[in-house]
């Protein structure tokens, strides 16, 4: 059950990562691909409808850590915690500027928003990149120091693929392709990297004992499919370029 466990966090974060990481990414560079307000919806809009079930994944790995491996939340937690804050703060700062965006029809108000947008998406970068190099280098908060900056800079590669496939052909594609990305290749690279911090970690040292490890275990074999099937489901009706801005 503990390996069970194990693969099943390996599929959701690497899952958030490869999704999430996509519309962080855009996010950072927004100032960059949209230079005019019309330009910078026509950016948002390209994630606009899959930034809130890409978070599901999030939400799903740290029930699962929570419920299979405790010790290890204690352990991030009190280590990491300065970064788990600006994680969080960056986190409701990015979602605050996209849902705010659209309800006031005055050009401050937006251009504060995307502010928040952009903010907030390097936040999550930089604290996901050093959270991911704090593990890697086994040295805490100093090695994710050093290694947040450069895996942040995968997150904006990983958003500019993303870009590049769904803004319209034209200006902003164009624009988007001058960063050398292919989503399929950079998706990839995002999905192996919690799968090789995961490799340094001591799972059975922080693992649950008993029923608490097998009730979380098959209650997420049981919600993965349906994580699968939804996520299919808007990736599919959305699969095509953004061609108008969205309701944020």
């Amino acid at each position: 059950m503990e390996s069970l466990a194990v693969v099943l966090l390996a599929v959701f974060s690497a899952g958030y990562l490869v999704l999430a990481g996509a519309d962080i990414g855009v996010g950072m560079l927004l100032p960059w691909l949209g230079r005019d307000q019309r330009e910078r919806r026509l950016v948002i809009a390209s994630f606009a409808p899959f930034f809130l079930g890409n978070e599901v994944w999030l939400v799903a790995s740290a029930g699962l850590v929570a419920g299979a491996f405790p010790g290890l939340e204690h352990d991030l937690l009190e280590e990491l915690y300065p970064l788990v804050a600006v994680l969080l703060i960056g986190w409701v700062v990015r979602d605050m500027g996209l849902w705010l965006r659209g309800r006031v029809d005055a050009v401050s108000w937006r251009g504060g928003c995307d502010a928040a947008i952009v903010a907030g998406s390097w936040a999550l970068a930089l604290a996901w990149g050093s959270v991911l190099g704090s593990v890697l280098g086994g040295g805490g908060l100093n090695a994710g120091s050093v290694l947040g900056l450069p895996l942040a800079v995968v997150f904006a590669w990983h958003g500019a693929g993303f870009a590049r496939w769904r803004l319209p052909v034209g200006l902003l594609a164009a624009r988007a392709g001058r960063v050398p990305s292919r989503y399929a290749v950079s998706a990839v690279v995002m999905a192996a990297a919690p799968v090789v911090a995961g490799v340094r970690l001591p799972w059975s040292e922080a693992v649950a004992e008993g029923a608490g490890l097998t009730m979380t275990a098959v209650t997420t074999v049981v919600v993965l499919p349906l994580l699968l099937g939804s996520q299919a489901l808007v990736w599919w009706t959305f699969r095509g370029r953004v061609d108008s801005p969205s309701y944020l």
